[in-house]
């Protein structure tokens, strides 16, 4: 069975007859555990198409969706939605924080999306802030937070369920210089310390040092660019 995130031979189609117009063609992607990939190209080539694929979010028309060895491109909406919760973790652009939640909360209204919080819940998210750098923020909230501190959040966010598959939207796109590198840096140890499958779509390059392979989306095709150095990459 494969592991993390594995896409075979996806399209995606929009409009009918004459209009339809495929944003994805025949796409295909394999992301291994401690693998982190970057996917670059120009807006509007189909990378959120894309990672609203590979994140559950939206069907493909044609080909094969598999996340933690599960093939999902049938499943139902109920099955997907937990899928999403427990498979798969979200980093976005600009950290999607509930306003009125402290950090600590952030992390465990996950959970209870999962049922009930416990004792243990509680003390692994702890834990898992303290790890990131963030145990001196446990009750502060998103407006307290410098732009990096909302990421460094927003990625113990996406870990806190323990998801095979980990996808970030241009993670770096509201932060300056020091704090992108800061960011993407963590997200690249996260991945390799914790075995988790990790996609980031990115126009920033200057954060393709970190990445184990670098693919090109270009009018819906996806391509391997190059392989990347990760010796920036410490753990």
């Amino acid at each position: 069975m494969t592991t993390g995130l594995d896409i075979r031979n996806v399209t995606k189609y929009y409009g009918e007859g004459d209009n339809r117009i495929a944003a994805l063609d025949n796409v295909s992607i394999t992301v291994n555990p401690g693998e982190f990939v970057a996917v670059v190209g120009p807006s509007g080539s189909g990378k959120s198409t894309f990672l609203s694929i590979a994140g559950a979010l939206l069907k493909a028309s044609e080909g094969d969706v598999r996340i933690n060895g599960k093939e999902i491109s049938k499943l139902s909406d109920r099955d997907l939605s937990a899928i999403r919760l427990e498979e798969v973790g979200f980093i976005m652009q600009s950290s999607n924080l509930v306003p009125y939640l402290d950090v600590l909360d952030q992390l465990l209204i996950v959970k209870r999306m999962s049922g009930k919080v416990k004792a243990a819940d509680k003390a692994a998210a702890v834990k898992l802030l303290e790890e990131l750098g963030l145990g001196a923020k446990l009750k502060s909230f998103p407006e307290e937070l410098s732009g990096g501190e909302k990421q460094r959040t927003a990625i113990a966010r996406s870990l806190i369920n323990d998801p095979n598959v980990i996808l970030a939207d241009e993670p770096t796109a509201s932060l300056d210089t020091k704090r992108a590198h800061e960011v993407v840096r963590l997200i690249a140890q996260e991945v390799k310390t914790r075995r988790k499958a990790a996609v980031m779509v990115t126009h920033d390059e200057r954060m393709l040092e970190y990445c184990d392979k670098v693919y090109r989306m270009e009018d819906g095709k996806l391509t391997l660019s190059r392989e990347a150095s990760r010796a920036h990459v410490t753990v």
